[in-house]
Formats: C-alpha cells, structure tokens, sequence
C-alpha cells in the first residue's frame, strides 16, 4: 500500500469561506500519529483496503485530509485526496440538496401527491387511497420497497415499471407513513421528479443546483465526468474467487464497477429528461472525491453559505435535518417501527441519518452526529459532521480484501474496519489527543 500525501488545508483548497467556529488545528504531533494508524488500517492483513481516502474538519475548519492504496490496480496508480469515487448512498443526501433547492424555489412540495408531479398515479395497490409524498420517500417510509428492482435502462420508463399491478414494489402490511424500510427506489422516482419539473437531465440538474455554485468536480454518470477527472475516478475492488462471488482475502483484486482503463464509459444516448432518472443513480452513483465532500459538509456547517454565495437557506436544513422518524420498539404491536437493519437504522431526517451519540448508535464517542453511509460494489463510505460543533469526518473506502460483515465492529453496526478509521479520525484531527499512542 502506498500512503498518498498528508496536509493540513487551506481555505482556497476547500472553498474560500471564512469559518464560523474558531479553533486551532490539531496538534501535528497528532496528525503524524493518524498518518501511521490510518497506514496501519490499510494495511491490516486481516482486511486490507484496496483504496482509503479520508478529511477532518474541526470547529468549521479543514485540519486533515489523507489518502492510501491505489485508486487503480493493474495498472497502479495512487488514490490522492482529489480521487473521485462512487460514494453509493451518500449520493443520497447530495440528491436531497438539490431537491430541496427546488423546493425553495417553489417548483416541489414535500407533501403534495407525486402523482402529479410524476403524470401517471403512484400509488401502493394495497392501500390505494393513500398519496405518495417526497417527504415519505426522503424518510423512507413510503411503503415502496426493492423487492422489484430499482434500476432500469433509460428505454423503461418508471410509469410502465410502477404499474398498478407491480405488487413486488410495495408494502402489503404498512401503509404509507407507517413503518420505515430502507428503499432505493424512492431515489430513482425522487430523481424523475426533478427531471419532470424542470426539463433537464438529472446530471445536468445537479451541476447547476450543487456543485457548479460550489466549484466541485463531480458527476453521476462517469461519461460526464471530463477526461482529466475520469483519469483520477477509483475503481472499486472486492476479493474474491476469480468465478465466484465469494470473498477470499487469499484471492487477487477484483473490479466491481468504475474500471475504465482500456475503454471510456458508456454513455446514455437517446435519454428523455422525466421518464425514468434511475439510469443516473440519485440513490447511489454520485462520483465525488473526499475533498469535494468536505466543501459540501462546510456548506452545510455554516447553514447553507459557500463563501459569499448562499447556496440554501437555513431554515431549509432546518427542515432538511429535523428527525423524521426514530425507532420506536414499542410501536406496531410491539413490533417496532420499522426495519433497523440489526441497529444499523435508529433515526431518520430527509435523505439523512441520525447517529446520536448513544451505545449502538453512535460513529465515534463524544461525536453526534448526522449524514449518510455508503455501501455498494466493495466500497464504504462515511459523510457526518455535528452542526452545533462543526466538526466532520469523510471516509472513502475503495474495497476491502473480506467481507465487512464477517469482521462486525464493537460498538456500532459498523464494520470493525471502519470504526478503527473513525475512531482514529476523531481522536487525533477532532480532539487532537495522542490517546492510546
């Protein structure tokens, strides 16, 4: 594993804002003591990561920023700070930002029926007469479910795949607003919608809502990412038997998804903006680096402001980060209220987690924090930062050598893996403590 270059930032290189909070950098002591530990993790032959990228922010400031492995194997090439990865549901939450620009802009509203957005009815065929809302979708509780799949080719359109009759998409025991479950699909119809309202393709959308007012480099479709950042994008890696899925740490790097060095990404000719988004994956295929994320966090930290420029308003996070749904064990008959995934889901705003700083819910302790998790073809990726403090943690993970779930962490439903990162993040570039060296 080749360990990438460490620095602590500058204001240029993640925006030109000036800090709400003020405190000093981690102590460089401590930073060299993360370098040698997040080395260390990368390394473990135990769970050896093809690929790590990682930022701090502390008290609104960028302290911290690394990166590991290669971003490509066969040929190697270093993963940087600047690398872009798939970040898979984190995409998620970047998709809500630009939805809630719309609503801003009073072109959605959270609580209206989709259908009429959508032009066809969207509705569970077990409970017909109960409308389908963003706001359910964004805290996934719409009753919609995976079971039927949750992408298509843009020559499918969504209205022919969520036919009255496609039963397999829905809940036939909660109704809307009932229970939560964890579901993609909402993000697919949720990307459509901004289609149909605004006439643009979702990528396009996104640029002009997000990331050109914020100077970033990303896209969710790698063929419209320009050359020189498709050269730097991470392929994603598991492995495994060469023909098998199955994990074996023994067994050479395999590529998942994003593997372009002998021929450039396909792209998505004779797409009509409004007829199915999914194509674009708002639920997951977002390409962005961890540096850029941290640029999108320190947004969000200084409520919605990117140096001059309001990007959103506040009381538009406001509602954005307001809890939406907490798991409640006693609901439902006893039963709960919803799917936690063995703990891994506690609490739910629009298109973003909740990570209380309690047992079991918890991504560090001392850090409460909201934001997204990823997890898809190999790589896991973390974006939570704490609002009232401003402090933040970015993880990229470009794959790992076993399963994750065969290795579980001790205080979370997080792999051990990325609790170690986490951890060590938050000790040495948050606290700034050698604690434990």
């Amino acid at each position: 594993m080749n360990q990438g270059r460490r620095s602590v930032l500058g204001m240029v290189m993640l925006g030109a804002m000036e800090p709400l909070f003020a405190a000093p950098p981690a102590p460089g002591a401590s930073l060299r003591a993360l370098d040698a530990e997040l080395a260390a993790i990368a390394e473990d032959p135990a769970m050896q990561l093809a690929s790590l990228s990682v930022l701090a922010i502390r008290a609104g400031r960028p302290v911290y920023e690394a990166a590991f492995g290669r971003r490509t194997i066969g040929p190697d090439r270093p993963a940087a700070p600047s690398t872009l990865y798939r970040i898979a549901s984190v995409s998620k939450l970047h998709t809500t930002l630009g939805l809630m620009r719309l609503v801003e802009d009073g072109k959605l509203d959270l609580d209206a029926d989709v259908s009429g957005y959508l032009g066809f009815p969207l509705r569970n065929p077990h409970f017909p007469k109960q409308p389908i809302s963003l706001r359910l979708m964004l805290s996934h509780t719409s009753s919609l479910r995976d079971d039927g799949g949750y992408s298509w080719p843009n020559t499918t359109a969504l209205k022919d795949v969520l036919a009255p009759g496609a039963t397999a998409m829905w809940s036939a025991q909660a109704a809307p607003g009932e229970y939560f479950t964890y579901c993609n699909l909402g993000w697919g119809i949720i990307g459509t919608v901004m289609e149909r309202v605004t006439g643009e393709r979702f990528n396009a959308l996104m640029q002009r809502l997000l990331f050109q007012p914020l100077g970033i480099e990303a896209a969710y479709h790698p063929s419209e990412l320009p050359p020189a950042a498709l050269a730097n994008l991470a392929t994603l890696y598991r492995k495994r038997t060469t023909d098998t899925e199955i994990w074996d740490a023994a067994g050479p790097w395999i590529a998942q998804v994003d593997d372009y060095h002998a021929r450039p990404p396909a792209r998505l000719d004779g797409y009509v903006p409004g007829v199915n988004a999914t194509p674009y994956s708002p639920t997951g295929g977002l390409r962005i680096s961890a540096r850029g994320l941290g640029v999108v966090m320190r947004m969000l930290m200084q409520d919605g402001m990117h140096g001059g420029t309001r990007i959103l308003k506040r009381e538009t996070l406001e509602r954005m980060f307001a809890r939406q749904w907490t798991f409640d064990p006693a609901r439902r008959s006893g039963n709960g209220n919803g799917a936690t995934l063995d703990g891994f889901y506690q609490a739910w705003g629009l298109g973003n987690q909740h990570f209380p700083d309690k047992p079991g819910m918890r991504l560090a302790e001392g850090f409460d924090a909201v934001g997204h998790l990823g997890d898809a073809y190999g790589l896991r990726s973390v974006f939570a930062f704490e609002r009232a403090s401003g402090n933040g943690m970015v993880v990229l993970v470009g794959g790992s050598s076993a399963d994750p779930e065969a290795q579980k962490g001790s205080y979370s439903a997080l792999a051990r893996f990325e609790e170690r990162i986490l951890t060590a993040l938050h000790r040495h570039a948050i606290l700034g403590t050698n604690v434990g060296q």
